[in-house]
């Protein structure tokens, strides 16, 4: 199903040297290539043709008209004819949405009996592209290359894979982040510079006392509660014993509260701590699983960037097939014939990410000082998955990925939380070292449903550093890559 919220628009680039006949048939072609992708279910935004762009002033009013759309989320730009690039270089320059340069051709095969020089004027993408990339790449400008058919599936998918990666980008730009308290204790990794953040990635974040939740957890009615609790019945199943309890009374008022400070204030993430819980009666346990599966961002401890990176996640990820969540690296199983990592949390795990149905239970939670919460507890299915750091490398942000496989984890019976236990490519070993080496966090989003190219999408649109630990991460390549950044970013500024 398409996204109604946003648009992409597509671009053709040709000049007049060719007649207006030749023009007219780029303008019929360009139009059915935009139906095809609109039509594609691989591209998850509604496909916008835009007329065929002859000149300078032409290519930049639409840049700017694409600037001040709040649906668009991109362009998709491409060259039917040779369009010569000193007329796209004004409005490049101004455009600040992201853009996919597609180069491809109406034509699949060449008509070796019938081929003329009409037909060579009309099909010139394989130069007009070249000319078009070559203004991009010396206008430094961050964009996607797709090249092939625009019939083929492959290519339709990596379009699909941008796309997502631009309507979280687009989302980002009215994102807001509550955070209730501050960074936990002395943790470096969750702290960081907001306004760094808000400039770079667009998202704001904004601080409240938990009084403030209180004030909102406690205008929460006892119908509301009472309504809540039996959508916890008819969806988890649980016994009447668990729902009459006080601690799931208690966890229903909490997210009630909870949901209406979010609307109210517009938020698409927060964050919590369980050292600043001062006039809730639990520590935000069930309440933050279930916002998280209605696609808010969540950090816990204070981690914002965290938070925000998540909800990120989340919409790229929607409607595919796999659940995304808030993960931290738990602890290892360092087996030297199975070693894997247990993911889980305290408390905060997204059930999206649950195989089967999840199980509302109250347990003891040994820290945070205050009553039994509930909780949602389940194990994920197998497959591949990844997870993702946000992390802030004082002048940059830094976006980290590790690849894995999710395997079958045993019963913990002594250990009530939901929980995923991987095996991370290319090793457990050189997984972890290559994490470290990187500065990656322990909070992390989760993701069976996006693959690296998605999050890479995302870094270039942003703007941001991409480290990839997959299965052909090697140390001493990755180091020198950390290096070479380093030098990048730091001379980029001056460019």
């Amino acid at each position: 199903m398409k996204n109604n919220e946003a648009e992409l628009w597509f671009v053709t680039g040709s000049q007049h040297l060719y007649g207006p006949e030749t023009l007219k048939q780029v303008d019929a072609d360009s139009k059915v290539i935009a139906a095809a992708l609109n039509e594609c279910d691989l591209i998850p935004l509604k496909v916008v043709f835009k007329p065929v762009l002859t000149n300078a002033d032409a290519i930049t009013s639409l840049c700017l008209e694409a600037n001040n759309d709040g649906k668009c989320a991109g362009l998709v730009a491409w060259m039917h004819t040779f369009s010569p690039a000193k007329m796209w270089i004004n409005g490049l320059s101004k455009l600040n949405k992201p853009l996919l340069h597609f180069h491809t051709q109406y034509n699949r095969d060449i008509p070796w009996a019938d081929i003329d020089m009409d037909f060579m004027n009309l099909n010139q993408a394989a130069h007009g592209d070249r000319e078009f990339g070559y203004i991009c790449s010396r206008l430094r400008l961050e964009r996607k290359v797709v090249v092939g058919h625009w019939q083929d599936k492959s290519v339709l998918n990596s379009i699909g894979v941008w796309a997502r990666a631009a309507i979280a980008a687009l989302d980002a730009r009215t994102m807001k982040v509550a955070r209730f308290g501050d960074n936990m204790r002395d943790v470096a990794v969750t702290e960081g510079n907001k306004v760094s953040a808000q400039i770079r990635l667009d998202y704001q974040v904004h601080g409240y006392g938990v009084g403030d939740l209180v004030a909102e957890v406690n205008k929460v009615s006892d119908s509301q509660v009472k309504s809540l609790i039996k959508d916890y019945g008819e969806e988890y199943g649980a016994s009447k014993e668990i729902l009459s309890s006080a601690s799931v009374y208690e966890s229903a008022r909490i997210e009630a509260g909870l949901r209406a400070f979010l609307e109210k204030g517009g938020f698409k993430a927060f964050t919590t701590t369980f050292e600043d819980l001062h006039g809730l009666v639990q520590l935000p346990g069930l309440a933050v699983q279930r916002l998280m599966a209605d696609g808010y961002g969540f950090g816990a401890e204070g981690d914002w960037k965290t938070a925000a990176l998540v909800r990120a996640m989340k919409v790229m990820a929607e409607g595919l097939k796999g659940g995304t969540s808030f993960m931290e690296d738990y602890t290892y199983h360092l087996d030297p014939e199975n070693e894997a990592v247990l993911g889980a949390h305290m408390l905060e795990v997204c059930p999206s990410i649950a195989d089967g149905k999840p199980s509302l239970q109250v347990h003891h939670l040994g820290i945070g000082g205050k009553a039994d919460p509930a909780r949602l507890i389940f194990k994920t299915g197998t497959g591949k998955a990844l997870v993702a750091s946000m992390i802030e490398i004082g002048d940059r942000f830094r976006l980290i990925v590790n690849t894995m496989e999710v395997v079958k984890c045993p019963d913990m019976p002594k250990l009530p939380v939901a929980s995923v236990l991987w095996k991370p490519a290319p090793d457990l070993k050189t997984a972890a070292t290559a994490w470290i080496y990187s500065g990656g966090a322990h909070h992390t989003g989760f993701s069976q449903a996006l693959t690296p190219e998605h999050l890479d999408d995302f870094a270039s649109i942003s703007g941001i550093e991409f480290i990839l630990i997959d299965e052909h991460c090697r140390i001493d390549e990755l180091k020198r890559q950390l290096r070479w950044n380093d030098l990048y970013y730091h001379l980029n500024r001056g460019l």
